[in-house]
């Protein structure tokens, strides 16, 4: 079995249904993963292992989910060196908390960090740290941005078709 590129972390199994919008993109790329539940706070010495192992295992990037406190993706980042980025998952004042818990890390401690909710985004800005060594992911990820265009080609299309009174296209 093919070792793992990327990891996708959640405090939480609460987090899978946004986190596994990331898997379904890295599966989509073809690009190896693992995801595991480890919270920062209940489990502060698995997380600080997981971290400081984990480029010796031959991760690439870490994407990390983060509600509440929104500690996680900080506390990895602090012991790798390892990109992360930070999913801010909604919750609390829809995910504001979590988004200006990760955003604002110490200098040297840098986290990315996508939208709130935004796994997919997340997965994509892994792929494309990847694809940067990896051409074949590079091609992946380039007929994928071609996909979109097509798609609202279609999606203007269909709305042409909408027909309104005072509607003039």
């Amino acid at each position: 079995m093919t070792p793992p590129l990327v990891s996708i972390i959640m405090g939480s199994t609460s987090d899978l249904p946004v986190m596994e919008k990331a898997a379904r993109q890295l599966d989509e790329l073809q690009i190896p993963f693992e995801m595991n539940a480890l919270s920062a706070h209940r489990t502060p010495a698995e997380v600080e292992a997981f971290a400081r192992d984990a480029a010796s295992r031959g991760l690439r990037v870490i994407i990390a989910a983060a509600g509440m406190s929104a500690a996680l993706p900080g506390v990895i980042a602090a012991q790798t060196t390892l990109p992360v980025i930070g999913v801010p998952i909604k919750g609390m004042l829809d995910g504001l908390d979590a988004l200006l818990s990760i955003v604002p890390m110490p200098p040297g401690i840098p986290v990315a960090t996508v939208g709130v909710n935004a796994a997919q985004n997340a997965a994509l800005l892994a792929a494309q740290i990847i694809a940067l060594a990896d051409t074949d992911v590079a091609a992946r990820l380039k007929t994928q941005k071609l996909s979109l265009k097509d798609k609202i080609v279609k999606a203007n299309a269909e709305l042409a078709a909408v027909k309104y009174a005072y509607k003039t296209n």
